[in-house]
């Protein structure tokens, strides 16, 4: 994957990146109608707690066959502390690293994490959507902000995930019977076109393939790194 420009240095205090992340939010655009991707990345982070090493993994996934493509991951020391609201500045390097190593370019890229669904609108996705240049989506497990109705309990059903009065998402079931997903844009693609592609990279499980396979790999990779 080709080199990205740097956006700004890592090295910055918690203020600073406070005033970092309310200007990047204004750079954020979301003009694209396209949907049905074929190549679509996705990204997962574990922690190794007793040594602050984080492993990032990040796995591309054929739409057209559904079959793994190809994957990259890499082990690096974390050096900004876990706070909620900013935890891009934690994880981001360690995944644009990652995502460094692949080598076609993702059409799209969904991250176990949030988008515009975070207290200043610029969460993981947001983050490396504007670092790479490429469409991005932030595909959570859980909420970080907002207040929803419980989407419906079939495959496909969603509500508003909104904050302050401003649709920042959608909660959406993908899977009968199980918990939904928070799911929010990062960059370039607009809501409803996240919500059409994680539907379209779900086959049969509750998060899509490229995001459930960078877990399970992520998962594999902290087991080598011995006990926590």
């Amino acid at each position: 994957m080709p080199a990205s420009s740097p956006l700004h240095t890592w090295d910055l205090s918690l203020a600073e990146a406070r005033s970092l992340q309310e200007r990047l939010a204004g750079e954020l655009h979301f003009p694209l109608q396209k949907a049905g991707f074929r190549w679509a990345a996705g990204a997962d982070v574990a922690f190794h707690s007793s040594s602050n090493r984080i492993v990032a993994a990040v796995v591309l996934v054929d739409g057209k066959s559904g079959a793994v493509a190809e994957e990259c991951h890499v082990v690096r020391e974390a050096t900004f502390p876990y706070i909620p609201g900013y935890l891009s500045f934690r994880e981001a390097p360690a995944v644009l690293e990652a995502c460094s190593l692949l080598g076609r370019l993702p059409e799209v890229l969904l991250l176990d994490g949030q988008g515009l669904a975070h207290p200043r609108r610029f969460g993981l996705a947001c983050h490396l959507g504007l670092w790479l240049g490429i469409p991005t989506i932030g595909c959570a497990k859980s909420r970080l902000v907002g207040d929803f109705i419980s989407p419906g309990p079939d495959p496909g059903s969603w509500t508003d995930l909104t904050d302050k009065g401003e649709k920042v998402g959608a909660v959406l079931r993908t899977r009968k019977k199980v918990k939904p997903l928070f799911i929010s844009p990062g960059h370039l693609l607009p809501l409803p076109l996240c919500i059409r592609t994680v539907l379209d990279f779900c086959r049969g499980f509750r998060l899509p393939e490229p995001t459930r396979q960078a877990h399970l790999l992520v998962t594999r990779l902290r087991r080598t790194l011995g006990p926590r």
